[in-house]
């Protein structure tokens, strides 16, 4: 069996406003292997973001390593949104009808793995999936002013 872990967060500007996701996929020792920053769009709280970089991760999971490696590996996501982790790990409510959605999508999601860990870290835990936010955001906004 193999263990991933996932470093993921989400980011708003403005709340809500322009959003991005960031991921980083690492071995066991915690290496990395493959890192991706995407811009979602305007109008999005942080919590929302924070949502979407899970939903994310276990697709882009899927479609680089593909759905045979979910089947056999240990998936740890690590997020230092502490709303997030404690409700995808039913310690909080989740009253929201919005984050009611995005938990079912990543209860459905969960499914195609073996083993799927959601863990705390604190922010500067979380330094390199924080960048990939701001980055996605910073291409936005310079994309948007050449036009």
């Amino acid at each position: 069996m193999k263990k991933i872990i996932i470093y993921t967060d989400g980011g708003s500007r403005g709340n809500p406003g322009h959003s991005a996701v960031g991921v980083v996929f690492c071995n066991e020792k915690e290496q990395e292997i493959k890192k991706f920053g995407e811009y979602l769009g305007d109008n999005l709280t942080n919590n929302e973001a924070e949502y979407r970089a899970v939903i994310f991760a276990l697709k882009k999971f899927k479609a680089v390593f593909g759905k045979k490696m979910a089947e056999v590996s240990e998936v740890e996501i690590k997020s230092d949104s502490e709303l997030l982790v404690n409700q995808v790990n039913g310690k909080y409510k989740i009253e929201d009808e919005k984050m009611q959605k995005f938990f079912m999508e990543i209860w459905n999601l969960k499914i195609d793995f073996k083993s799927l860990k959601f863990k705390l870290v604190r922010r500067e835990n979380n330094k390199v999936a924080d960048k990939l936010v701001n980055e996605a955001l910073d291409d936005q906004m310079r994309s948007q002013k050449l036009f």
